[in-house]
């Protein structure tokens, strides 16, 4: 028996950084604790294709403002897409990303309202388990830790609202720093201390 071909198939990390306090709310479906939330969402693909050109390795980046409950949708993003691709790949990326391509992705892609501009950028993305750093040169910067608990292991919430794959852990971390700079779209902010949480994606159509 043949398989069909997929349109897509891509697995990978989410991890989201905002103005929240952690844990974000976000992922249990509750309203940002300031009622508004600046915040980054990127998608690390480590393995996957989009109709037939492999984009494993890369990145793409959201950078939205959410003004209220983040499945109330309303979002306005500047999306960023890996520089370190072709351009097949970073436009193959950017469809299925904006819900061209139709899936599951597609329903999280109909939270932004305003898809403000398509930017390609190197993304400098070394995160594991909450754990590391993330840069879009002087536009966007990161570094964030996991919580831990008394053994050491990263403390994981499970079985939330906001997640791509169900039952999934997701890492409640903390970012130490998270700087996003695009004035020309009032996209400005700098926080410290705030909320990062990274879980899994695994997208197909």
């Amino acid at each position: 028996m043949t398989t069909a071909t997929k349109t897509y198939e891509l697995e990978g990390q989410i991890l989201e950084a905002c103005s929240c306090k952690t844990p974000c709310p976000c992922w249990i479906g509750e309203d940002p604790d300031n009622g508004a939330c600046d915040s980054f969402v990127s998608y690390h693909v480590e393995k996957g294709q989009i109709q037939g050109v492999d984009v494993s390795g890369l990145t793409l980046v959201k950078i939205v403002y959410i003004p209220g409950n983040v499945l109330a949708g309303n979002w306005r993003a500047v999306t960023y897409v890996d520089g370190k691709g072709t351009t097949e790949q970073q436009q193959a990326l950017v469809k299925v990303f904006t819900g061209e391509l139709g899936g599951a992705i597609a329903d999280l892609a109909k939270l932004v309202s305003e898809n403000l501009e398509v930017r390609v950028a190197p993304i400098e993305y070394h995160i594991k388990e909450a754990q590391g750093t993330i840069a879009i040169g002087n536009v966007l910067s990161a570094e964030m830790a996991p919580y831990r608990s008394a053994d050491g292991k990263p403390t994981k919430l499970v079985d939330s609202i906001f997640s791509t794959i169900p039952g999934s852990p997701a890492y409640v971390g903390k970012a130490s720093h998270h700087k996003v700079n695009l004035p020309e779209f009032n996209l400005t902010w700098e926080y410290n201390g705030r909320n990062a949480i990274q879980g899994e994606f695994r997208f197909e159509a």
